[in-house]
């Protein structure tokens, strides 16, 4: 057994929790709804959101240039 399992987590589920934040990011649900309570977690799905929100920033001002 791998020592981030013992504590709740795997790499599968920080890919997950890392993906689900970059779409939260994305379409600017807050930040404060996140849905994990792990802190290991938590921090995967926090570090997708921010890049989800940079993103979406990107993708507004390429809009606005257009």
């Amino acid at each position: 057994m791998s020592y981030g399992r013992e504590l709740g987590w795997d790499l599968e589920s920080l890919n997950k929790a890392y993906r689900q934040g970059c779409m939260a990011g994305r379409i600017q649900m807050e930040q404060n709804r996140c849905p994990y309570e792990s802190d290991v977690v938590k921090a995967a799905w926090e570090a997708g959101w921010e890049d989800g929100a940079e993103m979406h920033a990107e993708q507004g001002s390429t809009a606005n240039i257009a």
